[in-house]
């Protein structure tokens, strides 16, 4: 039988056309949101079933909090339910889910403003530290099927007004899941999240929305504001009239370093012989009780170099100048030479540079540096500084790649690795514990071995009668290597373990400075096991450099208690 074109076209044009059915919106929201509160959870549930609580409270209160965190995220889709935007968004919040989960699983860590700052800001080489074979598995994994699902259905509406009406439908069915969720499970869900606070940062995908609200709020606060001027009075004090030669103070910046792994802490394994050696000839102080001001460097960097505490908000996105601002607007000269991913903006007034500018061959590999490179042409560095503010006097600051991880096995040259054999996978939790600490081990012993060339630099410095040295060393921060489930660091302060919060620190001042300064070294170690801070830091550079100003407070000066001045006045009388 023969059928003509026309023939056709109308057969086809009378076969009916599937109508548009706008309940696939809601299914898509709905499925969504119960997929992102289930699977995509899958560490918070595991961390609310590791409670010590009876089994059947651990599950009631699981259910009860898959509900609401149901509630919640059907709410927020419901009112993103327009065909443009709730695939792309869902894409994201899945994606969000998929990557919180895989690192909360594998290094222990959780998700807040913090935690998003460090992801904003991170460099090419962090991120490709991060990336690996697991990650990618678990992505498609996870995350592979449902954003499948996701971009295979059909979402239509029939016009905006009536898709309105149902988002608003859809909102309000939401939100009284919600209430009805937290009414009936109020007195289990405040007693888990008061004594669990962590939980409230391992809720996918919300606390990357929250996370990424906060940060938002706080650049736009930011964008365009000037910082306060801080210590516009200072001025050098009276050890600069007639100096027979400038000081020279090396600031050292250390990363990642925890005082449980420092062998001056009495660690049981040598991790610091050399630093040993020049403590017990008498000039290098270590500090055993230290606090920074943060768990990560985004907050510790700039919390370390204000003149606020941490409790005056220190910790918070900077508003003022920094120590080198002062030092700087003193007349003396500052540099500070970076092996990491920035100054977080402490330094972006001052001459600065990366330490690999130009790289040395024997220091770098594939655009990264050992710390030594830090001191390969540092003459020529120094010299290159304005004649005049060199020589009143130098403050140059070396921020250390130091103990970063999760690759800590590439943070020491081979011939710098005493601990062996070490961890070399990104993936910590699947290292044997004795080996991923023999790889943070060896950061820690390199960074023995850098302050050690750095000291015998200065010492040099000292005895040619070119300057009178001194250096300071501090941590950024701590990390943790698989204790209570934990690793890497960023754990929000309020809560965080002590090897996220206990650092080391040392001073070592040449006999010059000591006599510049009239401090007493004995009287330091003898105060050395009282507690300190990052605090401190910005006031005892301060009085090592005898710069005067209102803003700075001899209490938080760990050499004024120990200077010829005081110590007189606290003699007895005889």
């Amino acid at each position: 039988m023969n059928m003509s074109i026309s023939d056709a076209a109308a057969g086809s044009a009378e076969r009916p056309v599937p109508a548009a059915d706008p309940r696939s919106m809601r299914t898509t929201v709905w499925g969504l949101a119960l997929w992102l509160a289930g699977p995509g959870n899958l560490p918070l549930w595991h961390r609310v079933l590791s409670l010590g609580d009876p089994l059947a409270h651990r599950v009631e209160l699981m259910a009860t909090f898959c509900v609401l965190i149901t509630g919640v995220i059907a709410a927020l889709l419901s009112l993103l339910s327009w065909p443009r935007v709730l695939r792309p968004v869902a894409t994201a919040l899945v994606l969000a889910a998929v990557f919180n989960s895989y690192f909360m699983w594998q290094y222990g860590v959780v998700i807040d403003a913090t935690m998003l700052t460090n992801v904003v800001n991170t460099n090419a080489r962090e991120v490709g530290e991060l990336l690996s074979w697991s990650l990618l598995f678990t992505l498609l994994l996870l995350g592979g099927p449902v954003l499948w699902w996701l971009w295979r259905r059909p979402l239509v509406t029939r016009g905006w007004v009536p898709q309105a009406g149902r988002n608003a439908l859809g909102l309000v069915v939401a939100l009284g899941l919600v209430v009805s969720s937290a009414f009936i499970g109020y007195q289990g869900l405040a007693s888990l999240m008061r004594n669990n606070k962590d939980l409230r940062y391992m809720v996918n995908p919300l606390n990357s929305v929250y996370a990424a609200g906060r940060l938002a709020t706080r650049e736009a606060t930011a964008m365009g504001r000037v910082l306060q001027p801080v210590g516009e009075d200072a001025r050098l004090g009276a050890s600069y009239t007639a100096q027979a030669r400038p000081p020279l103070l090396v600031l050292v910046v250390g990363e990642t370093a925890r005082a449980k792994n420092w062998g001056l802490n009495g660690y049981a394994r040598p991790t610091t012989p050399a630093l040993a050696r020049w403590q017990a000839q008498g000039d290098l102080v270590n500090y055993s009780d230290v606090s920074p001001c943060g768990t990560s460097t985004e907050v510790s960097l700039p919390c370390m170099f204000s003149p606020l505490t941490r409790k005056e908000g220190g910790d918070a996105p900077a508003t003022r100048e920094s120590l080198l601002d002062v030092l700087q607007r003193a007349g003396l000269a500052v540099l500070w030479l970076d092996n990491q991913s920035g100054c977080k903006g402490v330094c972006d007034r001052v001459p600065n540079a990366p330490a690999n500018d130009p790289p040395e061959p024997k220091l770098c590999e594939a655009g990264e540096c050992f710390d030594e490179v830090m001191l390969w042409r540092l003459d020529q560095r120094i010299a290159a500084l304005d004649p005049q503010r060199r020589a009143r006097g130098v403050v140059l600051v070396m921020h250390q790649i130091g103990s970063h991880g999760p690759t800590y096995h590439k943070r020491a040259p081979a011939q710098h690795k005493p601990f062996l054999p070490e961890c070399v996978s990104k993936t910590l939790a699947a290292c044997p514990p004795d080996q991923l600490v023999n790889a943070y081990d060896n950061t820690i012993a390199y960074t023995d071995h850098f302050l050690d060339r750095t000291l015998t630099w200065l010492q040099t410095q000292s005895t040619s009668g070119a300057y009178d040295t001194g250096l300071i060393y501090v941590s950024d921060h701590g990390e943790s290597l698989g204790e209570n489930g934990l690793y890497l660091h960023g754990v929000p302060y309020a809560f965080a373990p002590k090897e996220q919060i206990h650092v080391p620190m040392v001073t070592w001042l040449s006999p010059g400075l000591q006599q510049r300064t009239g401090v007493s070294t004995d009287c330091l170690r003898a105060r050395s096991g009282q507690p300190v801070s990052h605090d401190h830091l910005f006031h005892t550079v301060l009085g090592v450099m005898d710069v005067s100003t209102q803003v700075r407070q001899g209490a938080l000066d760990l050499l004024a208690p120990c200077s010829a001045q005081t110590l007189v006045m606290a003699k007895p009388a005889d």
